[in-house]
């Protein structure tokens, strides 16, 4: 097994517990992208662990959380057991927007009146929990929070899997952390499986594959989610929009020019809830200069998107455990992340995932 704590019991949380149990039951699982990975599947997951700050989550069992409001995310696998896992008050911090609080009445969010957790309070409970990978969902623009939980992981022996654009396994002083205490560390910002950032780098690589001249492009994003709604804040959508720019900006040749190029979350629409949908644009030049134009919509449920990538980066987590791999583990977070230690096209980082799972099976 391997044992994992969640941190923000959100809709992504919900797709990767969900994910989990489906696997275990489902007579055909759809779509699972790296079924076996040195000999780990998604069903060898089990939690140990939740963290959330909503009145509606903290205290309940995360069977039962997942499907709180505000929670709003496609629901394929319907009866979770319960787990025993009672999700636990962590610190506020800046993993809450003020302007999340003003949508209180529309059922957006609750901040939960319990007391938070401490943060020797939550190293022991992940040491008496036996917890070995915490993967990180907070909001975009968590900073101190996820910081935060990333220093519980390092005092608690626990190695980290950060799926937010804080930029933590691509900060060399963060990776070096993690080495000095023998620990790896997954991230940062998950690419999804199908998602508009992946299509847009395979557009921009078709591009250059076929000699054709780029001369501008955007991606715009919006949804329905309480992620959506977090972004509505500027301030927390640097991260965002740097991890999700610079993720594009690799799969061209040649640097595209700051000011013909744009990519990020562009609004919020309710009653979309977890549905995303991304438009993407390029222009650019054939032979001779004539001009060429692709315009894409894409529409994809979100969480369940970036739960096929989290299960695989959980299951790389333990590998790396198992192996006695410390600091940023670049092979697998380079397919998994959009900003990864190490930037290299999808097809390469797709075999050096691939080599890293084949080089030995799990040990114990």
């Amino acid at each position: 097994m391997i044992k994992v704590a969640i941190v923000g019991v959100g809709n992504c949380a919900s797709s990767v517990v969900q994910g989990v149990f489906y696997c275990k039951d489902a007579p055909k699982v759809v779509s699972l992208p790296f079924p076996d990975l040195a000999g780990y599947g998604a069903e060898d997951i089990v939690f140990v662990a939740a963290f959330d700050i909503d009145a509606r989550k903290v205290g309940r069992d995360l069977s039962e959380a997942i499907f709180a409001e505000p929670n709003c995310t496609f629901v394929f696998c319907p009866h979770v057991p319960e787990t025993g896992v009672k999700v636990q008050r962590g610190p506020t911090l800046d993993g809450l927007a003020s302007h999340m609080l003003a949508q209180a009445s529309q059922d957006s969010f609750r901040e939960s009146d319990a007391p938070a957790l401490t943060e020797a309070e939550i190293v022991d409970h992940l040491r008496s929990s036996g917890c070995e990978v915490m993967i990180n969902f907070l909001p975009v623009g968590s900073q101190d929070a996820t910081e935060f939980y990333a220093g519980c992981a390092l005092r608690a022996g626990v190695a980290f899997v950060n799926a937010i654009p804080v930029f933590l396994a691509s900060d060399e002083s963060w990776a070096a952390r993690f080495a000095a205490q023998g620990l790896p560390l997954l991230g940062d910002d998950f690419k999804a499986q199908l998602g508009a950032t992946v299509l847009h780098r395979s557009l921009v690589s078709l591009f250059e594959l076929r000699g054709v001249t780029l001369d501008r492009t955007y991606q715009l994003n919006v949804g329905g989610n309480t992620d959506f709604l977090n972004m509505m804040d500027p301030s927390r959508l640097n991260n965002k929009r740097q991890s999700k720019t610079e993720s594009v900006q690799t799969a061209a040749q040649g640097r595209i020019a700051d000011g013909n190029i744009r990519v990020g979350p562009s609004d919020y629409v309710p009653w979309l809830n977890d549905q995303k949908v991304g438009y993407v644009r390029l222009e650019g030049r054939v032979f001779g200069g004539a001009p060429v134009n692709i315009e894409v919509r894409l529409s994809v449920e979100d969480s369940p998107n970036a739960a096929a990538m989290a299960l695989a980066a959980i299951r790389c987590a333990r590998i790396a455990l198992d192996r006695g791999l410390a600091g940023a583990i670049w092979e697998p977070s380079a397919f998994l992340f959009k900003s990864p230690p190490r930037q290299m096209n999808d097809r390469d980082a797709h075999e050096q995932l691939l080599r890293f799972a084949g080089k030995n099976a799990p040990a114990g």
